[in-house]
């Protein structure tokens, strides 16, 4: 698989994920429209959704139900694409949201593997690859970032650092969609910073790619620490995504 055929497999499900065409993220202006959720979508993609806005650098993809679909629209007119997915612009939209009972609620940055940069890392534990099977039993805080309780039929794949008998790190997989696979991964705290995570997390990519399957790997723009191990395991940013959900939903989430 090449680097190309990767972004255009990505491009495809995000495509999926709002109801456009992949040549929309393509294109040299911005393209809007009425958000539909493909049969095809990433399993957590769950209405009620309020606006998406998705960029892979060259132009902002934004799709919204009609009720804020204007004030979307002049959004991304208004401001330079960077500066969309970011404060102060950013208020802007909020503000314009918070009057139809909306607010913006999640913001990400994703990566794809390259494929020049992937190799298999190692570490001074000994790794494991792990079944959908394996995971019974890891359902608990400590892995939380690489499994998935409330989605544990996604769970199909993983990879384990183990200090004799001891899991000390845990890389693994959902099944998201189709075509790709996200990864998580965790490390116990008194193990951290000793490349197990880089370690795990190329070694699941390999496993991943071998299944001709794609790899993603999603996280926050501040948390620094994912972002190096998203780095060092091979992976370049591709994409970023910006929701809005309505405002129940939201202040539910920080409460």
């Amino acid at each position: 698989m090449t680097n190309y055929e990767i972004m255009e497999i990505a491009m495809r499900q995000s495509a999926e994920d709002m109801g456009c065409c992949k040549d929309d993220f393509k294109a040299n202006k911005n393209v809007i429209f009425t958000l539909k959720l493909g049969e095809g979508a990433r399993k957590y993609l769950k209405e009620p959704i309020t606006c998406n806005l998705v960029s892979y650098g060259n132009n902002i993809v934004a799709a919204s139900k009609n009720e804020v679909l204007d004030a979307v629209t002049e959004y991304v007119g208004k401001f330079e694409l960077y500066h969309c997915f970011e404060t102060p612009n950013m208020y802007w939209l909020n503000e314009r949201l918070i009057e139809k009972g909306h607010k913006i609620c999640f913001m990400a940055e994703y990566y794809l593997p390259d494929i020049n940069k992937i190799s298999v890392l190692s570490c001074a534990y000994k790794m494991r690859t792990l079944k959908q099977g394996d995971f019974g039993g890891l359902y608990l805080p400590e892995w939380s970032n690489a499994l998935c309780k409330d989605r544990k039929h996604l769970d199909i794949l993983g990879v384990g650092a183990y200090d004799g008998n001891l899991l000390v790190g845990l890389a693994a997989c959902s099944a998201d969609c189709r075509d790709m696979w996200q990864i998580g991964v965790d490390v116990l705290p008194e193990y951290r910073r000793q490349g197990i995570a880089s370690a795990l997390t190329s070694v699941l990519a390999k496993e991943i790619l071998d299944r001709h399957k794609v790899p993603f790997y999603c996280t926050a723009w501040s948390n620094i620490r994912s972002i190096r191990n998203a780095v060092k395991s091979g992976f370049v940013p591709a994409w970023v995504e910006m929701t809005a959900k309505p405002v129940t939903i939201v202040d539910e989430m920080n409460l």
